[in-house]
């Protein structure tokens, strides 16, 4: 039986693994995790929540294509200062109020892939 989400694996262009560091680690605040070396020789990084309760692969594919409508929903705290601090690194914020009993807004890593932030409402 399934008991939890493990990771989410998204694609990367080569050679991005610095860019995504920067979105990753300064923007969302995540840390980056070692992949084991048979795999880090793939290039691409791992990164997870400090509790490493969320955890994000990006795995170098070749040809690239960002997901553009596939995407990860992230469940989290306050917001509105993810959502100032993602601008502040010039990653795009667009407010969706369609989910009934959430505030969430949708932006892009640094290569093009889709993110959903959401946060229920009390």
């Amino acid at each position: 039986m399934l008991t939890a989400l493990d990771h989410v694996q998204l694609a990367a262009p080569p050679a991005s693994e610095e860019i995504l560091r920067a979105f990753y680690v300064g923007a969302l605040g995540m840390v980056e995790i070692p992949k084991p070396p048979v795999l880090a020789a793939r290039g691409g990084c791992w990164f997870a929540s400090d509790d490493r309760g969320v955890q994000l692969h990006l795995g170098i594919e070749d040809p690239f294509r960002p997901a553009l409508k596939a995407h990860p929903g992230l469940r989290v705290t306050d917001i509105e200062s993810l959502a100032e601090r993602l601008a502040a690194h010039n990653a795009p914020v667009v407010w969706d109020d369609n989910l009934p009993g959430h505030r969430r807004f949708y932006s892009t890593d640094p290569v093009g892939n889709r993110l959903e932030f959401l946060q229920p409402l009390t």
